[in-house]
């Protein structure tokens, strides 16, 4: 741990050093909320704690720049730490630099990019999923969706008259043992004896127009000897494909709404899975605005299935100070046992049982 902080305290004086000379800028998100949920466990408990993954974003700390290289050519490069403001530890399974390390060249063609990144499952729910990375939201349901990012990816991203094309291949996902859970699932790859083994790949095609836009993305990830989640082989391959699109409705109110259809090799019993969603922001006034969200998870052949309802409401002191409520509700049936919150790991009702949980909390941005 010494190691690590040394090594962060070393490159905040560089890059601060540096940003003399070319665009760099130092950015972070403090974001803490206190949330309360009943029917915990076997006992039905009641738990009120601080979620340390999510309150309504996560919370980071991140260095972004560029150098202008001529004839419209950029360098550019990010390193993004995740942090649980709880305890002051790092996300993302320990990493100093979790959430975003890459550098990569930028013109009017596109972003080329490498290092550890975002799948384009991640961009492409950016503008249908309303509530995103909240701490009831989509990720209880399925937590790869706010953890999809990638390590040993080269990744392109280009705009052009509005569509968006996109893809990354990794050659290896996840290095890090801190599962089972996206923080880490033990899936190192670059193995010359297996090829495939914990690659990864993703392909997105998006449009935006001034008042709606629509995205079709497929993202798949391989297994290998000893990774965690059921994907313990490299022939194994849990890929999820997605339709999402938005739409505003005048300056104050926008709706979003998809579907990520998932085949997963890694589960035996129910390998086949739909989650819906549909929600609603609306903005009373500039400082105040409301968020509703629906999913539905549906597991084929089978009778496990889960709906979770989830609000938030948020008021804006300034453009970077807000506070805000949120409460969610799980239904569960069949075995699942998902908990509202992905806030923290654990905190779950026993399986076919609902939960109800409630949360407020602060954020700031720099």
């Amino acid at each position: 741990m010494n190691k690590i902080k040394t090594g962060i305290a070393i490159a905040t004086l560089a890059l601060c050093g540096a940003a003399q000379a070319q665009n760099v800028t130092i950015y972070g998100l403090l974001d803490q909320a206190v949330e309360h949920l009943n029917n915990v466990g076997a006992g039905h408990d009641s738990l009120t704690r601080m979620p340390g993954l999510a309150g309504s974003f996560p919370s980071r700390l991140g260095f972004r720049g560029s150098e202008d290289l001529g004839d419209g050519l950029k360098a550019v490069f990010t390193l993004e730490m995740g942090m649980g403001l709880d305890s002051g530890t790092f996300n993302q399974g320990g990493r100093a630099w979790g959430r975003q390390a890459f550098v990569g060249l930028q013109g009017n063609w596109g972003t080329l990019s490498l290092g550890r990144q975002y799948s384009m499952l991640f961009w492409s729910q950016l503008d249908a999923d309303i509530l995103g990375p909240n701490t009831f939201g989509s990720g209880s349901l399925d937590s790869y969706l706010p953890n999809d990012r990638v390590d040993n990816t080269i990744a392109y991203r280009g705009t052009f008259s509005g569509f968006t094309v996109g893809g990354t291949y990794s050659f290896g996902r996840d290095a890090v043992n801190a599962g089972p859970s996206p923080s880490g699932t033990n899936c190192a790859g670059e193995n010359a004896a297996d090829t495939s083994a914990c690659r990864q790949w993703s392909a997105m095609l998006k449009y935006d127009a001034p008042t709606w836009g629509a995205v079709a993305v497929v993202d798949e990830i391989r297994g290998g000897a000893g990774a965690f989640a059921g994907l313990t082989s490299s022939a194994l391959k849990d890929r999820r494909s997605s339709i999402a699109g938005w739409a505003k409705f005048g300056p104050d109110f926008k709706l979003g709404a998809g579907l990520i259809s998932r085949k997963n090799d890694g589960s035996a019993t129910t390998p086949k899975s739909d989650l819906w969603y549909i929600g609603g922001t609306y903005n009373f006034t500039p400082a105040w605005s409301a968020d509703a969200e629906v999913f539905k998870l549906d597991y084929k052949n089978s009778a496990n299935q889960a709906t979770l309802v989830a609000l938030r409401t948020t008021y804006q002191f300034s453009k970077r100070t807000a506070v805000y409520a949120t409460a969610g509700h799980m239904a569960n049936d069949g075995t699942l046992a998902l908990g509202v919150s992905n806030g923290a790991a654990g905190a779950t009702p026993v399986a076919g049982q609902g939960q109800t949980g409630l949360a407020m909390g602060i954020r700031h941005s720099f």
